[in-house]
């Protein structure tokens, strides 16, 4: 049990999670969405079971960057210095997630449904404006959390021959 828990092996863990963790936002929001905008012909549904899917990345990345959060923690606590930048890194990410998961994705859910209980698709509504920004927005969010995550897997990855000098 003792062999789980030894330094190198929580790092190699935070490693994989991290990596499964921004492949698959990173997936879904640049292969699958876009795949699903093209190949179903109905734009409200493609958009509905998009929306559905972020919602899911928006939750489990809250979770999991807390997760994350409390490897990165262990891991100063052992010494690994380089992983105060990606504490940083890591609650800007959940800070977006939080923002994703509660306010951004459920506005623009109550948005649709006040739409469709009219009868009409959300674009076709006098929410389309309001729609467009919060999608807007949301995006440049997950652009952002990309980055990001592409900066925390490169940070904690890092060779033992630069971390000296980090």
């Amino acid at each position: 049990m003792r062999v789980l828990f030894r330094t190198e092996n929580l790092r190699r863990f935070f490693i994989l999670l991290s990596g499964l963790w921004v492949g698959g936002f990173s997936a879904v929001g640049f292969v699958v969405a876009p795949v699903l905008f093209s190949a179903l012909g109905d734009r409200q549904v493609a958009g509905m079971v998009a929306g559905h899917l972020f919602k899911i990345i928006a939750s489990s990345s809250v979770s999991l960057s807390v997760v994350l959060m409390i490897l990165a923690n262990l891991l100063v606590g052992r010494g690994l210095q380089w992983f105060r930048l990606i504490r940083w890194i890591l609650l800007v990410m959940l800070a977006f997630s939080f923002a994703e998961a509660f306010v951004i994705i459920p506005w623009m859910d109550s948005l649709r449904d006040e739409a469709l209980g009219v009868g009409m698709s959300i674009m076709e509504s006098s929410w389309a404006h309001l729609f467009m920004v919060l999608h807007q927005i949301s995006s440049l969010i997950f652009i952002a959390q990309s980055i990001l995550g592409v900066a925390l897997i490169w940070r904690a990855t890092q060779s033992e021959v630069f971390r000296g000098q980090s």
